[in-house]
């Protein structure tokens, strides 16, 4: 009982410090917006028009897609490190990443094969969310035919780095028969950005997310059972095959789409859950997956208020941010790591 009024404070309190960085996050950019104009452009009741559009228009949408991007990151991470049993497993570990930029790499450096306007064309928002898409969906198929033949989830993820090393060989290729320009391109889109989306797109992208959330809740007990071992778990009478794929395919709707909408962003899906687990001293995913989803929001909400750059017009790329975050964790985590689990 004690233990379980603990959790209820430290969910409390996440929840406050999530509402508290959500408004601080709306606040920050280049034009300076009073908080109390905030919470009333919210309501409609904000006078001044021009702040009214840059609220609900632009930084509204950008805090809500660093909300879905953070906790589907730590949310993913959990996932891949619990299946896995690996601490540095991460959400993009299967190759899903990599399927996504191969996509857009065949839309961005791939596009100099064509002429004109088609080419002009095909570099749209849309057509390089959708080659992403496609990508990590492609990816996704492969991995789970592989999941369904193999019978060792570490072989699972020795393919998923395999796929991964695939696609980085084909776009190292195109990037070098690659013009400048289209080099640029697609070095700006692995930056990472949650300011691009409209709220038609953010819909789109909230829709798949929660699909793969939810999967992600239905997977608790199995995850509970992993912890232990295949042949513990099956003792427990757990289908492996079945809960294998069901873990895998909610990481890959997660992490593909937050790639497809909002690029590769790196480190969070691999520290998130090591620093959850830091706070909650627990392995129960009842706890844990609540947890990580609050504390991922709320990482990912402070990176982007550090890369707003307060006080000045500048912009920083998440990924930059995010691995001044992350990085510290994956050093800790290899000093204090006795016994690593290739």
């Amino acid at each position: 009982m004690k233990y379980q009024k603990s959790y209820r404070l430290s969910f409390l309190i996440l929840i406050a410090v999530l509402i508290v960085c959500f408004f601080v996050n709306i606040s920050l950019g280049s034009i300076s917006i009073p908080l109390k104009s905030i919470v009333g452009s919210l309501f409609g009741t904000i006078e001044n028009s021009t702040w009214q559009i840059i609220i609900t228009d632009y930084r509204l949408p950008k805090a809500i897609t660093a909300i879905l991007v953070g906790s589907g990151l730590g949310v993913s991470g959990l996932l891949m490190q619990t299946l896995f049993r690996n601490p540095l497993a991460g959400p993009f570990v299967l190759g899903i990443s990599s399927g996504a930029s191969l996509g857009v790499a065949l839309v961005i450096l791939g596009s100099g094969f064509f002429g004109g306007l088609f080419a002009a064309a095909l570099i749209s928002k849309w057509s390089i969310v959708i080659a992403a898409s496609l990508g990590s969906f492609l990816v996704l198929l492969a991995v789970l035919a592989v999941s369904n033949k193999v019978r060792d989830t570490m072989a699972i993820l020795i393919i998923g780095l395999m796929f991964g090393s695939i696609t980085a060989a084909v776009v190292s290729v195109l990037s070098y028969f690659s013009s400048a320009e289209q080099l640029q391109q697609y070095i700006f889109w692995g930056f990472g950005s949650l300011s691009n989306l409209s709220w038609n797109e953010l819909l789109i992208f909230f829709g798949i997310y929660a699909i793969g959330i939810v999967l992600s809740i239905f997977s608790i007990k199995s995850l509970n059972s992993l912890l232990l071992g295949d042949n513990y778990a099956k003792s427990l009478g757990l289908n492996l095959k079945q809960s294998r794929f069901l873990i895998i395919l909610a990481t890959s709707l997660v992490a593909g789409t937050i790639t497809a909408f909002a690029g590769p962003i790196a480190f969070i899906g691999l520290a998130i859950p090591h620093l959850t687990r830091q706070i909650f001293k627990t392995s129960n995913h009842k706890i844990l997956l609540p947890a990580v989803f609050l504390f991922g929001a709320i990482v990912m909400l402070i990176c982007d208020s550090i890369a707003q750059v307060p006080g000045s017009d500048y912009t920083l790329p998440i990924n930059a941010i995010t691995a001044l975050v992350g990085a510290p964790v994956v050093i800790w985590l290899l000093m204090r790591q006795r016994k690593m689990m290739f």
